[in-house]
């Protein structure tokens, strides 16, 4: 099945996810030039991005029930067009109202295309190539990041801010009339067919929720990705620049690397989870265990952080990403094929729950301590606001073992039994 047409699709869809994410970090890379245009402090300029998250978390099973009704096709263009307006909205406003109205259509929109392109990548390719294709997807999409810390970035500096976020618009605009007009929900001759939904949405959620696998899907997903997130969508590039003092150029190279450290961790983590199946919170214990080590050495140094330092910082962060992918694992895998959509939903809901109290946190801290502007921001008062990182690790740590506990017991109880870690490491005898 997967014949020209096929990758056309694909394509189609990933360029707009690209654009999606653009999008949604496009406040990264001018986060400084976004407090001197609105005259805002940390607080405000964090409200900003977690009006977006919250609407794209709050936005994930809406979006899940008009999937199944109105099929990909009309989804997506629509949730393109809705960004669209978004960024010309930001592009044109000088107010503060009209910049959270964009900042929540930005959202709104970039909550449709996820879902809908590997609803696409399961109606266009074989089951056996969906998993992997739907990895890749997230890997090559990861690329909007650094469109918007290099080349967008770039356009602001050089022709305005209104022309770089009316520029991104339009190519939005693009998007939407090329998925509208060129994609199909399924190929010709074949017609997808959804199972019939649960008798009432209240009951589905109650099902689901009281599954311990869909809570360390959730949990998972927590713990995970807040520190990239927060990074790579507001803090991290005004943090690396009037914080530790780095160059632009050497600021986008982080964020660069990130990307690619979000990559190469997603292969690796895809490799183990594959091999290991019931060893998965481990990759997500570890990646987060590494983020905390390398954040504790940052805030520990004193004086700017050297450039190693922060490169290893940047890549513990990248490794979120993947890891949060483990959650929604969690979440397939332990519910009945009925309830997989609403499950990967609440799973898919906590990373960006998690990452807009981090934003909040951040932003409130800059802000008591007399840093909340460019003018102010200083490397102490961002390491002091960093430190609220270790609550969102310690509650999703916490969360994560005691329904790991829980669903061992439920697999226990259904014959599957989790060996001891001596029983493993015997696998691999010492020699080899």
């Amino acid at each position: 099945m997967s014949t020209s047409r096929a990758w056309f699709v694909w394509s189609l869809g990933v360029m707009a996810y690209i654009l999606a994410i653009t999008s949604r970090s496009s406040l990264s890379a001018v986060a400084v030039e976004t407090s001197d245009r609105f005259g805002v402090a940390a607080a405000t300029l964090s409200t900003f991005a977690v009006l977006q998250l919250g609407v794209y978390g709050a936005m994930q099973l809406p979006v899940g029930v008009i999937l199944d009704r109105a099929g990909p096709r009309r989804v997506l263009t629509v949730g393109l067009l809705v960004m669209a307006s978004g960024q010309a909205l930001l592009a044109l406003t000088e107010s503060v109202p009209g910049a959270f109205a964009a900042r929540i259509l930005v959202g709104a929109g970039d909550a449709t295309v996820f879902v809908s392109v590997v609803r696409l990548i399961i109606a266009w390719f074989p089951p056996s190539s969906a998993p992997l294709l739907t990895q890749v997807t997230g890997l090559v999409a990861q690329s909007g990041q650094i469109i918007s810390v290099v080349p967008f970035l770039a356009l602001v500096h050089a022709r305005g801010w209104s022309f770089a976020f009316l520029g991104l618009a339009a190519l939005l605009l693009v998007s939407a009339l090329a998925v509208g007009l060129s994609v199909r929900n399924e190929p010709p001759g074949r017609v997808v067919t959804d199972l019939p939904p649960s008798p009432g949405v209240r009951h589905q959620l109650r099902e689901v929720w009281s599954n311990p696998g869909t809570r360390l899907g959730f949990w998972t997903h927590f713990v995970t990705p807040p520190a990239g997130n927060v990074f790579a969508l507001l803090w991290g590039f005004p943090y690396l620049t009037e914080g530790e003092g780095q160059s632009t150029g050497r600021a986008q190279a982080l964020l660069t690397l990130y990307v690619l450290a979000n990559a190469a961790t997603g292969l690796l983590v895809g490799r183990f989870v594959g091999r290991h199946p019931l060893r998965r919170s481990w990759a997500v214990l570890s990646i987060v265990g590494g983020q905390a080590v390398m954040l504790a050495a940052v805030l520990a140094h004193p004086g700017a952080s050297p450039m190693w330092l922060l490169v290893l910082l940047v890549v513990s962060m990248g490794a979120g990403g993947p890891g949060s992918l483990v959650g929604l694992d969690f979440a397939r895998t332990s519910n009945p094929p009925h309830l997989i959509s609403s499950a990967t939903g609440i799973a898919n809901s906590a990373g960006f729950f998690a990452s807009l109290l981090a934003l909040l946190m951040i932003g409130t801290l800059l802000d008591v301590q007399g840093a909340g502007t460019p003018a102010t921001y200083d490397l102490g008062a961002f390491r002091v606001a960093f430190c609220s990182f270790y609550l969102l690790w310690l509650a999703g740590v916490t969360g994560v073992l005691h329904n790991r506990r829980g669903l061992r017991r439920l697999m226990a109880q259904e014959g599957v039994v989790v060996p001891p870690l001596r029983d493993v490491l015997n696998r691999y005898p010492r020699g080899r």
